[in-house]
């Protein structure tokens, strides 16, 4: 009886607050571009940032491509069918210049990331922050020692005003509007995000992070962020994203480009946690020039459906390219998540290990893609796909797209779909958890391999994400 008390005293002590994320404030905002999506809200949102000329077409030729463009049909879900463009805000802000000290974050912003954790995690361990609210940063700092070094870190209005002869080389290059109909939304109408740019030789030993939050009903959030590390740099950047439930659909459409120059090292980390009314749709990917290495860690829990395939482009000698992800799907969400690798010269190697769980009438879906062309020699992929079912009603599937040619090549995967053994369940019920706990537990065991790749803070956020996805999924 004593272990037992003690168990629910530790299990107490680690609660997690169930509020955490779903709240929101009342709307007060200086620049709102209005309702639905038109050539004159391209222009407004161009205008209220000070943008130049050639930004401003970029913006316009994004659009154009974005209305010529079909809703894509070859991706897995009907579910697209229930966005309308119309009755989405694509531009709120409270201000346009973010705060360099959190004093000056106005008092319900920072009320909001003070419940999220961010001043507290800048302290403990981050090189540098950066904060969107809806729309725009309201916070951004780095530390001095950074900056000393030449790390540039700020948002991409600043980017392309204040370093254009870095920006505007890689900016779009990776990711061009035409990519599909949702990187040319992104194209037209983005704002917030992250540009980061890392000197020659200098490695960053803590991580950067930024922070997106949704607040407002009926809402778009398009940040772009694009991450240069120049030869033999190397950096972490963590991103969260978070908004509070509403009846409405909200649209997530972010774009992310990496360019890790030779030798160089970037590692992107993602954890999400969004309501189920938002539409997550994102693109990401990676140039890895010779020697260089792009790494996605990738955690997709929340949203009614998630569509994001994070790909590196091995474009220089021993260049590798490596995603680590992990999806969560409940009761009425879609997590159709996956990775593409694209080897483009010779001795480059990638890795895919991706793990789902399914809960309740829930789905997950792999979809990925290697390619290996014939012109190729002594290229190396591994592809690790794990389903994890909870119950009869949740499904998973699994698309492995596989293309390689050429000699001395070597490709391997491996897929794999199981239950939670009920005589495991029964074993730990025995020892005092309930079956829900049990069930958490075993959850956790499967993913935990890849939860041990996460920084220390967000390992632990994780795992307690997954405990709390998992209450009443048994039964």
């Amino acid at each position: 009886m004593a272990e037992i008390e003690e168990s629910q005293a530790q299990r107490d002590a680690i609660a997690v607050d169930r509020t955490k994320g779903d709240f929101k404030y009342e709307e007060n905002y200086a620049f709102d571009a209005g309702i639905g999506l038109s050539a004159k809200v391209v222009d407004y949102i161009s205008n209220v940032k000070g943008e130049d000329a050639w930004i401003t077409e970029f913006r316009q030729k994004a659009l154009k491509i974005f209305t010529d463009l079909p809703m894509p049909t070859h991706w897995a879900t009907e579910d697209l069918k229930n966005i309308n463009f119309d009755e989405i805000r694509y531009y709120l802000s409270k201000g346009q210049k973010p705060s360099r000290t959190w004093e000056e974050v106005p008092d319900d912003v920072k009320e909001t990331f003070e419940r999220l954790g961010i001043p507290e995690a800048e302290r403990k361990f981050l090189a540098g922050v950066e904060a969107q609210f809806d729309s725009e940063a309201v916070y951004s700092r780095m530390k001095d020692e950074m900056s000393k070094l030449g790390v540039i870190f700020c948002g991409p209005t600043e980017g392309l005003r204040d370093h254009p002869e870095i920006f505007r080389k890689w900016f779009g290059k990776v990711i061009p509007s035409g990519d599909n109909k949702f990187a040319a939304l992104n194209s037209a109408v983005f704002s917030g995000g992250s540009f980061i740019y890392i000197p020659k030789g200098v490695k960053v030993a803590q991580p950067l992070q930024a922070y997106f939050r949704i607040n407002a009903e009926n809402f778009g959030q398009f940040e772009r962020t694009l991450i240069i590390a120049d030869e033999g740099s190397e950096v972490t950047y963590m991103e969260g994203c978070t908004a509070p439930k509403f009846e409405t659909a909200t649209l997530h459409s972010a774009v992310v480009e990496l360019v890790a120059l030779k030798g160089a090292k970037i590692q992107y980390i993602t954890v999400q946690n969004w309501s189920a009314n938002v539409f997550n749709l994102v693109t990401k990917r990676g140039v890895a020039e010779e020697d260089a290495e792009v790494r996605w860690i990738d955690c997709n829990i929340g949203s009614r459906l998630t569509m994001k395939y994070p790909g590196v482009v091995l474009r220089g000698k021993r260049a590798r390219g490596e995603v680590l992800s992990i999806a969560l799907a409940n009761d009425g969400q879609h997590q159709d998540t996956g990775a593409k690798m694209i080897h483009a010269a010779d001795d480059t190697s990638s890795n895919i290990i991706a793990k789902s769980i399914s809960v309740g009438a829930g789905r997950s879906t792999y979809r990925g893609l290697v390619h290996i062309p014939k012109t190729l020699r002594n290229c190396k992929n591994n592809t690790e796909c794990d389903a994890l079912l909870i119950n009869e009603h949740s499904r998973t599937d699994t698309y492995p797209a596989i293309s390689v040619r050429g000699q001395k090549n070597s490709v391997q995967h491996e897929a794999s779909v199981s239950k939670v053994s009920a005589e495991q369940i029964f074993y730990m019920m025995q020892r005092g958890l309930t079956e829900g706990e049990a069930m958490s537990l075993a959850v956790n065991g499967f993913v935990n391999d890849l939860v041990k790749e996460f920084p220390m803070e967000y390992s632990v956020e994780l795992k307690r994400l997954i405990e709390l996805q998992m209450e009443g999924s048994v039964g």
